[in-house]
């Protein structure tokens, strides 16, 4: 009932064939943009590369679809979910424990869900993860309908969407890192981006009118509908990338014969294979015990744990972000609402506007961030992005007119998308392809890990001390969390 949650990663495979064209697009953009910046040329050439991987890829096409529409569905339900827990009871803490039902099956899935995306088709578990929540969201529609909803059903349907969330967002994640490919990484990621939170906007707005003019069922009839049009649009991914795969294999046959050479080639490659099977049969041998230890799941877990120990900028950053999200998000997920609804008695259309607000911010943050083809320092800008995103949550304590919040929320989308941008990319150049998935869910499981106990914690505190004080400590607890990471230079000088 939820959309993705944020920092979501991202990888790409590498080809030389493609780098080499994106670098060359890249050095005809910087010419020209060096040329005459304000030439309307080189704004058809931005827009022109902006808008490259739909004219490139078939693939990034339905993947962009199939994500969009279902996007849609879940930005209507985030809006309407705390509304029906406020509806039901005025308490905080409710709300935070429906976050951690939807959050702990999540979390308690990623490492398994990470290590099945990298043995099996990353395409099928993010259908099968889709279906479900399919028939999760018309379950849920089904009983507001009737009147049969309650908090005890509503939990149970959390934990199971929750579930299903933990296997989808390591599955998609990898299936992006095949799809984004090197020569439209930078213009795929920052269209995807433009393309969700542009739904972010229309969801909250549509779903606060569906709520007023109908109910909370129709929202999450909507968003039962959207998925099973983003089925179809996957459905057909299926069939570009089948057909591409078998494209690739054909012209690897092809080609084979040409690298086999003279029979003294086919004597070398012989022994080098013999060798090879002999190495593997001395470690077989010499390392049986070991073997027995690290076999499956394990021995995958802990080599997404070796890629990201090489990697500072990666694993300080998870680190401070399972502490951050504890802050930022119990605000955004329990906090907000409650500002809106109880404390200043505001129609669910303004909190509507409200959360559209952050999705403008992030569009204009992703339309940044895609015009310019290299950012330097981009440690600093991306957590420059956080500290902006933690000041406009410390400003929802003390600002009072309506527009004033809308505009806090819209810094918050801003500064938030900035980080993920740079985020996402970073991990697309970083780390090895096949290794992805196993990252991915580290990742996710590292950054989220704590936000079952952070909702409720949030939720208890509110309901003890007042909302508006816990939004201000939470606020200057991340900001304060953004500032010693910032002490480390491998965040600082990341680039």
């Amino acid at each position: 009932m939820l959309p993705d949650l944020e920092k979501t990663p991202t990888s790409a495979e590498t080809s030389a064939a493609k780098t080499g064209g994106h670098a060359a697009a890249a050095a005809a953009s910087n010419a020209a943009v060096a040329a005459n910046d304000s030439d309307p040329e080189t704004s058809a050439s931005r827009l022109a590369v902006f808008l490259s991987p739909l004219r490139r890829s078939k693939a990034f096409t339905y993947l962009w679809l199939g994500q969009w529409i279902a996007m849609l569905g879940s930005s209507v339900s985030v809006l309407i979910l705390p509304i029906v827990v406020y509806s039901l009871t005025d308490s905080s803490t409710a709300l935070g424990f429906a976050m951690t039902c939807y959050m702990l099956p999540n979390i308690l899935a990623l490492p398994f869900a990470g290590w099945i995306v990298d043995k099996t088709d990353r395409l099928r578990l993010v259908m099968i993860s889709n279906s479900a929540r399919l028939v999760i969201m018309l379950a849920a529609a089904i009983s507001i309908f009737d009147g049969s909803l309650t908090l005890e059903r509503l939990y149970i349907g959390l934990v199971f969407y929750g579930l299903m969330e933990g296997v989808f967002n390591p599955a998609y994640s990898a299936l992006r890192a095949e799809v984004f490919t090197p020569d439209i990484r930078n213009a795929a990621n920052a269209l995807s981006q433009i393309s969700i939170q542009g739904v972010r906007l229309l969801g909250p707005a549509l779903g606060g009118m569906l709520v007023s003019a109908a109910s909370p069922g129709a929202g999450f009839a909507l968003d039962s509908t959207t998925y099973l049009v983003s089925l179809i649009c996957f459905a057909m991914l299926g069939r570009v990338l089948s057909a591409q795969r078998k494209s690739r294999s054909q012209a690897a046959r092809e080609t084979a014969p040409s690298f086999l050479g003279t029979d003294a080639g086919k004597f070398d490659d012989s022994a080098a294979r013999i060798g090879e099977a002999a190495e593997r049969i001395s470690d077989a041998s010499g390392g049986a015990a070991k073997s027995s230890v690290l076999s499956g799941f394990g021995a995958e877990f802990m080599e997404g744990v070796h890629v990201l120990r090489r990697l500072p900028w990666l694993w300080i950053t998870i680190v401070a972000f399972s502490l951050l999200n504890i802050c930022y998000t119990g605000i955004v997920a329990i906090l907000v609402p409650w500002l809106f609804k109880v404390h200043h008695g505001l129609s669910p259309s303004v909190y509507g506007v409200a959360m559209a607000g952050t999705a403008v911010g992030a569009i204009l943050a992703a339309v940044l961030f895609g015009s310019k083809r290299d950012w330097k320092r981009r440690g600093l800008v991306a957590y420059g992005g956080a500290l902006l995103s933690g000041v406009a949550l410390l400003l929802l304590s003390v600002i009072t007119w309506v527009p004033g919040l809308v505009m806090a929320m819209v810094l918050e989308g801003f500064g938030m998308m900035m980080f993920m941008i740079i985020w996402e990319i970073s991990l697309q150049e970083l780390v090895p392809a096949e290794s992805f998935g196993r990252v991915a869910s580290l990742d996710m499981l590292g950054s989220f890990a704590l936000l079952p106990v952070g909702y409720l914690l949030v939720g208890r505190l509110a309901d003890t001390i007042g909302g508006i004080p816990s939004i201000a400590i939470f606020a200057c607890a991340g900001i304060a969390i953004l500032l010693t990471a910032l002490c480390s230079p491998h965040i600082r000088r990341f680039n």
